[in-house]
Order: structure tokens, then sequence, then C-alpha cells
């Protein structure tokens, strides 16, 4: 049994946790923050940071102590319908709904978008995605070691040219931070706390989880409190990195309002950057970059996707599976990035605090003798609360105040629960669900044990 590894072995595993990670929306969202929040970025970004990178970490460490074979398995401790309805809805909101569409959109906005007119934006970002989703199609009929071996020459050199970029607009700022804009007025922390829901890291890391526990046995580690020790300390060096460009990025876009003003969403804020401080070249280079590390994370998220679905639908073969998801995510992809943000705000206000909660519960599970009592109920009571903090969302989006029916749920939950209007609602009776039916569990097992 081999419970030791070298530096240089966690370094391997926190790395290709990292690249797993590191997608579209790290470099976008964090950048959008930073202009909006303005002299409020750094409260912003410590709250940004607990769901972009602790949530992430919380999740791995999490599918590691829980000894689960997969997502799929760990969530049928609630009951196996819901294990299928959570697992499927987690595998589409960071595939072809919402992740993976924003990885051709976001190439488009930083590679292309910069060098076409106004009036051709639409036309080009149809052209764009048509070979970007085209070539991800093509790749991942027959997933070939090709894309992987690319991926790991491709982090680590965006990560390089990100952290000369970075670097350059601290040691020479674009100009001075501005105002907050109304959300980070006041309350910057929890904007920021749930602007990184965005990422979809936290959820990502549910199913990346396995793939990070399968990478440490295959160096020889048996012993489960062996895995569980050297996942955290993997998991550290890849959510270290995370957090150092997620700051250096916010802080880039603190310091571009003053030159550019205030983009639609962050797409724009780092090619415009990069083209500031480095001339055309320098944002060709890093458009280039960007546009293949999307390219190799799309291909990811789409024969994940098709494999997941193809074991849930054996008669449906992975070849018509990979087809119907590029297919729907090219389709997707030409909403434009703006609307695919807007739209999948409401799914993630509802999907993370369900996340969150089966991570608590992994977490405490021991302690109630995984009592599937426990699970249900405080999922339950989650899932109520949650349900309409999406919908809520969803009528923000459409720009309605709320549903008719709505109004006297919502209003019974302004009323009744402790940060229900910072869109932690569900926090509180998620712990004390889990207090209660704990209680009741172990005492129903003890009552068991004297009957036997």
């Amino acid at each position: 049994m081999k419970g030791k590894l070298s530096f240089s072995s966690y370094a391997v595993i926190g790395v290709m946790l990292f690249a797993l990670f590191f997608g579209a929306g790290n470099l976008i969202f964090p950048a959008n923050l930073g202009q909006n929040a303005g002299t409020n970025v750094w409260s912003a970004t410590f709250g940004f940071l607990i769901t972009g990178v602790g949530l992430p970490l919380l999740g791995i460490i999490a599918m590691s102590f829980s000894g689960s074979r997969n997502l799929q398995e760990l969530s049928s401790r609630v009951h196996p319908v819901y294990a299928v309805f959570f697992t499927s809805l987690l595998y589409l909101t960071i595939g072809p709904f919402f992740a993976s569409p924003r990885t051709g959109t976001v190439a488009f906005e930083i590679g292309i978008s910069p060098f076409v007119s106004e009036s051709s934006q639409q036309i080009a970002l149809f052209i764009f995605t048509l070979v970007f989703f085209a070539i991800v199609l093509l790749f991942s009929l027959k997933p070939a070691k090709l894309v992987d071996n690319i991926g790991k020459f491709l982090a680590p050199g965006l990560v390089v040219l990100l952290a000369v970029l970075l670097i350059t607009a601290i040691v020479n700022p674009m100009g001075a931070m501005e105002a907050p804009q109304e959300a980070y007025t006041s309350g910057a922390f929890i904007t920021g706390f749930l602007e990184g829901y965005n990422t979809m890291d936290a959820l990502a890391s549910l199913v990346f989880g396995i793939i990070v526990i399968n990478a440490i046995r295959s160096l020889g580690v048996t012993s489960n409190a062996d895995v569980l020790r050297i996942t955290v300390k993997a998991g550290s060096i890849a959510i270290l990195l995370l957090g150092m460009i997620y700051v250096g990025i916010a802080y880039l876009g603190a310091t571009s309002t003053q030159v550019f003003g205030i983009f639609e969403n962050g797409g724009p804020v780092l090619s415009n950057a990069a083209s500031h401080y480095f001339g055309t070249f320098g944002s060709i280079l890093l458009a280039v970059t960007i546009t293949l590390a999307c390219l190799t994370t799309a291909i990811g998220l789409t024969t994940a996707n098709a494999e997941y679905f193809h074991t849930l639908f054996p008669k449906i073969s992975y070849k018509a599976l990979v087809v119907f998801f590029a297919t729907l995510t090219f389709v997707i992809a030409n909403f434009g990035l703006t609307n695919i943000i807007t739209y999948s705000v409401p799914v993630l206000m509802f999907l993370y605090p369900l996340a969150i909660v089966l991570m608590l519960l992994t977490f405490l599970s021991p302690l109630f003798n995984h009592a599937r009592l426990v699970y249900a109920a405080t999922i339950a009571v989650t899932f109520l609360i949650s349900i309409f903090d999406g919908l809520k969302s969803l009528c923000q989006s459409l720009g309605i105040e709320y549903f008719g029916w709505m109004q006297p749920i919502v209003n019974f939950y302004e009323q009744s629960l402790p940060l229900y209007n910072q869109g932690l609602g569900w926090l509180l009776p998620a712990v004390a669900v889990i207090v209660v039916t704990g209680v009741i569990s172990r005492f129903q097992k003890t009552a068991e044990v004297h009957a036997s």
C-alpha cells in the first residue's frame, strides 16, 4: 500500500484538477465583477472566492469522503429517482445548456468580436460557432489522447499568458478604480458570493471528484484515508492557482473601467486589456490560446454528457448523443454570451443550494448513520426554498416582478427566513432540519439496537 506521494505527484494531480476547472467562466466572471464592484472589489472578490474556490474544493473532498463511485450513487442517498433528476440536471447545466455554449461564445467574444463590426456580430457568431462546434463534434465522436495532450500544454500556456498580463496590470494599472455599480454599493460581499455561482465549478467538482480519486488510486494509493488526505492537498494546489487568477482578473477589471467603460459581460475585458498593453499581437495570441482551451473544455463536456446519458439510455448510441448535444450546444450558443449568462442564473440559484446541502450532508453523514430520513428531509426543505429563488431570478430575467401565484409564498419566505433576500434563505432551515432529523435518527437507531 502506498500512502505517501512526492510533492511532484501532488502538483501533477493539482494541476490536472486546475485544468479541469479552468474554463470560460473563470475568465469572464471575475472580470465582470471587478468592473462592477469598482472600489468595493476586495469585499466582492472575497465573497466570490468562497463560492468560486472554496465550494469546488469542498465538492472534491466530499466525493472522496463519501466513498461513492459517482455523483448519482452519492445523491441516491436521498432517493434513487432524485439521484437521476439531480445528476441529469447538473450534467446538462455544466454541459449543453450553459457551460458548453459559453465556451464557444467566450472564445468568440475574446477572439473574433473585437475585429467585427457591430452590424455583423450575429452572423459572425453563427459562422464561428458553426465551425467551433463542428470541431467539437468530430473530436467527441472519437475521443482521443490528442485532446488530453493538447489540454495539458494549453492550461499552463494560458496561465503564463494571463500571469504576464495580470502582473503588467498590477505594475502599471490602466486607471483608478471607480465607484461601484448599484448591486455592489451595499452588500458587495453577498453579490460576489452569488456571482461565484456562475463559474459552475462547485457543480463540476461533484463530477470531477471521481476523476481525481481515480488518478490518486492509479498511483498505488489504496487506503480511503490516504486518498482523502491526498485529495485535500492536491485540491488545495488547484484552488490556490484559481484563487490567484480570480484576484488578478478582478483587479484588472476594476482598473479598466476608466479606459474602456463597463462592458455588458466580462468577455471583452481581457481582449481589450491585452490589446492595451501588448497591441494587436498580444490580443491575437491570447485569443488563439483561449479559443483552443475552450475547444478542449467543450469536447470534454460533450463527451461527459454523452457518456452519462448513454448509461441512462443504453438504447441510444453514444454517437447519436454526441450529435444531439453538439447540435443543441451550437443552437444555444447563438443566443449570445449575455443571454446565456442571464438565463443560467435562475437554474444556478435553484441548483447550487441543493449541491451545497448535499456536500454538507456528506460530511455529517457518519453522525446520523447515513439515515435516508435526514438526507430526504433536508433536501426537500432546501428544494422548496431554492425553487422559488430560481423562479424569482427567472422573473427578473423576463423583466417581470413575479408570477402571480408566487407572491404569497415569496412574502412568507421574506418575512420568515433569515437571509432570504440575500439568496441564502435555505441555509438556516437546512441546518435546522439536519439537527432535528439527525437526533430522531440517532434515537431510532438506539431503539432498534435495544429491541434486537
